[in-house]
């Protein structure tokens, strides 16, 4: 009976960091995908594109995330 609870034990430990590696592999893959985006763009002010950049850099997800919903419309992509 002690095994089996053991298991368990170990079973949810493994699949916690599991969880929490494929997590941060996301995050870093959208603040990756946010930079290359604020790379693209074009802004009004030459200074915004590295105000945008070092707070993604700096803030890591919670930066891209607002440079996601806040950023992306003060700038126009290039073609």
């Amino acid at each position: 009976m002690e095994h089996g609870i053991f298991a368990w034990i170990i079973a949810g430990g493994i699949g916690l960091i599991l969880t929490c590696a494929l997590l941060a592999l996301a995050t870093t893959i959208f603040q990756i995908v946010e930079i290359v985006d604020v790379v693209r763009r074009d802004f009004n002010d030459d200074n915004m594109k590295i105000v945008w950049l070092l707070v993604i850099i700096f803030t890591h997800f919670i930066g891209a995330l607002v440079y996601y919903f806040v950023g992306k419309s003060q700038g126009t992509l290039r073609a």
